[in-house]
């Protein structure tokens, strides 16, 4: 039986719309598979902060400020610093144990020790008879004596060592938090672990950088 004209042109029409759906289902499914897929940048990893680089932040970046040991709210780096009365490079920045970014005077918190009175390398051992020292000469200091302060008073790690190996002794695998300090003794050289470095001084007072600590706690330079 022959189609009217108007079937026909209802055929030719559908058949035409079939086409154009086919190929636009082809289009959008060979793109999927073709295009790669990358997570949106807020699945990624969250915000770092690498201590070693917390003095050069941003200026307006506010952080924990301390003065005189106390916590006097936030600030930027440049407030802290003038609310301590010191340039921002006296300041000691980075995380504390919540995760915060503080900021304080270097060693703040530990200010140095008292040196001690003799080295303990030549100080004389237990029993040591001191009528001999009249009659013989005195005994030879047989090296550099290394110190470690613990708080309250000073201990030998040893009584041969070089300034190396004393810094790696008394610091090597230990940080300190911002505004703290642990001391050591390298003969008449004091010893001082801040962030970030170890510290050397001649009249306990004026401290100078010796070497730099990375992320590890560890000293390359040494």
């Amino acid at each position: 039986m022959a189609l009217s004209k108007d079937n026909r042109i209802v055929l030719i029409v559908g058949a035409g719309l079939a086409v154009v759906g086919a190929v636009a289902a082809a289009l959008v499914f060979s793109g999927g598979r073709g295009g790669s897929v990358e997570a949106p940048p807020a699945s990624k990893g969250g915000l770092t902060i690498d201590v070693a680089e917390a003095p050069t932040l941003e200026p307006t970046r506010e952080l924990r400020c301390f003065v005189n040991g106390q916590f006097v709210g936030l600030a930027t780096l440049a407030d802290c610093a003038r609310r301590n009365g010191v340039a921002t490079s006296a300041l000691d920045v980075g995380l504390d144990s919540t995760g915060s970014l503080v900021a304080a005077p270097t060693a703040s918190f530990a200010p140095p020790p008292e040196v001690p009175a003799v080295t303990l390398a030549e100080a004389p051992s237990a029993g040591h008879n001191a009528a001999a020292d009249a009659t013989g000469p005195a005994p030879a200091v047989s090296g550099t004596a290394c110190l470690r302060h613990t708080g309250s008073e000073w201990r030998q790690v040893s009584g041969d060592m070089s300034l190396a190996a004393c810094v790696q002794a008394l610091y090597s695998g230990t940080c300190v938090r911002p505004g703290e300090a642990s001391y050591g003794r390298w003969g008449d050289t004091t010893l001082r672990l801040v962030p970030r470095r170890v510290e050397q001084s001649t009249d306990n007072n004026r401290f100078r950088t010796l070497a730099q600590q990375d992320r590890n706690c560890q000293f390359p330079e040494l």
